[in-house]
């Protein structure tokens, strides 16, 4: 989504539920873009498909684009539920979490809190980004209609 909410491009990515490939999706689904004028990765957590963890500074790294992740409730952590769910090998799914650092309070200007973990932008940039993407609530538009995308598509493929 441009800055100006123009939507002039978008791509799809699958990551394996409970895996260990959503990084890689991710730097996938960016480079599939093919796109020179993309200047920041945006993304609704960093925890997805029942555990698949998003590796911010790799994305940073591969992309060389700011990362920012938003999710929407204050949490203690999940490291308790990796240990659960993956009672062998969670020490990797661990690690791979605890890499993530811990998320930064964001107070919007609508007054919604977001939390973020953010890569290659400050919290001051991020707040500003949030802001001026942001309409209703908390979620920001790129990630609201990603979201619309991602539900139609699961829509179909279950309908087939």
């Amino acid at each position: 989504m441009r800055s100006d909410f123009i939507i002039d491009g978008f791509s799809f990515s699958r990551t394996t539920i409970s895996g260990d490939d959503a990084t890689d999706s991710l730097i996938t689904l960016y480079s599939s873009l093919n796109r020179k004028d993309i200047n920041l990765v945006m993304i609704g957590g960093t925890v997805i498909s029942m555990y698949n963890i998003v590796d911010v500074n790799r994305v940073f790294e591969k992309t060389g684009k700011p990362v920012l992740a938003i999710t929407y409730r204050p949490s203690e952590g999940i490291e308790e539920a990796i240990k659960k769910h993956f009672p062998d090998g969670w020490e990797s799914k661990l690690e791979a979490y605890r890499r993530l650092g811990p998320r930064r309070e964001i107070t919007l200007k609508n007054g919604f809190k977001v939390f973020v973990r953010n890569i290659g932008i400050d919290d001051y940039d991020s707040r500003l980004v949030l802001n001026k993407f942001t309409f209703f609530g908390r979620i920001p538009e790129p990630i609201r209609v990603a979201r619309l995308l991602a539900r139609s598509l699961m829509s179909v493929e279950t309908r087939l």
